[in-house]
């Protein structure tokens, strides 16, 4: 399997223990700066672009295996021991997916409002949109922002999708290639099959927004048998940007 060179910012010393962070699907390091900056008190952070996010490589093949594999990469070529390994949409099941197949890298484990489980969502609508916009046309971001604004009507959503475009020498390009997300989608909605695991029997925490349905009843115990699942008040999938307080605060009530 062959891995790449992830792209990653790092917040606070060395010295402290790892703690590496994973966003979701169209996200980037730079979501979780805020986030990074409060834990780097206590711990060096690592916050990692996944392939094809933020300023890592593009790949033609992007599911949770090599997802995966590429963390385990940066884990070992950086010497990191007793790592906490925090996830969250697509990078929680990319840490799953790490945590059961290479246990021995991973002392905690941290899923933001993801199960090990296959969704039956689509992200055809979303990828078709963006990758119709009139990127020859647009002049300004807010142009694309109205463009979107039928197909997708949360606006917070439509400017967190739009942190994929960026203006260089000629116009707005992608700084994503949505003909990899599309190929990709269905793998991302999915989980690979697991029937061939161990469990994780190191310590697990999920944190559940509670206006979020991420977490059916049920869907963690097999394999993180140790997990305990915290709700998050206030908050539907993006726990850390909606209540981000009470984020911070069961993390570190788990890892303490």
């Amino acid at each position: 399997m062959q891995v790449v060179e992830l792209a990653f910012e790092q917040f606070g010393e060395v010295q402290n223990p790892p703690l590496i962070i994973l966003h979701g699907f169209f996200a980037a390091s730079r979501n979780w700066r805020q986030i990074a900056e409060k834990l780097a008190t206590d711990f060096c952070v690592y916050v990692l672009d996944a392939r094809n996010h933020g300023l890592s490589p593009h790949c033609e093949i992007m599911n949770y295996e090599t997802m995966a594999a590429d963390v385990a990469h940066f884990i070992t070529q950086n010497g990191l021991q007793n790592v906490t390994l925090l996830g969250h949409s697509m990078g929680g099941k990319t840490a799953m997916w790490l945590a059961l197949n290479y246990p021995d890298l991973i002392a905690n484990l941290i899923v933001v409002d993801i199960a090990p489980i296959a969704y039956k969502h689509s992200f055809d609508p979303i990828i078709n949109s963006l990758k119709n916009l009139p990127l020859a046309e647009l002049s300004n971001r807010k142009q694309a922002d109205l463009l979107l604004a039928d197909i997708i009507p949360e606006l917070s959503y439509r400017q967190f999708l739009l942190q994929n475009l960026v203006l260089k020498t000629g116009g707005y390009q992608w700084r994503i290639d949505l003909e990899f997300f599309q190929k990709n989608a269905d793998a991302i909605i999915g989980f690979p099959e697991s029937h061939d695991c161990s469990p994780f029997e190191k310590p697990t925490l999920f944190l559940a927004g509670q206006n979020s349905k991420y977490i059916p009843s049920g869907s963690t115990q097999l394999l993180f048998p140790r997990a305990h699942i915290v709700t998050i008040l206030n908050a539907e999938h993006w726990i850390h940007v909606q209540n981000p307080e009470a984020f911070l605060t069961a993390i570190t009530d788990f890892l303490r």
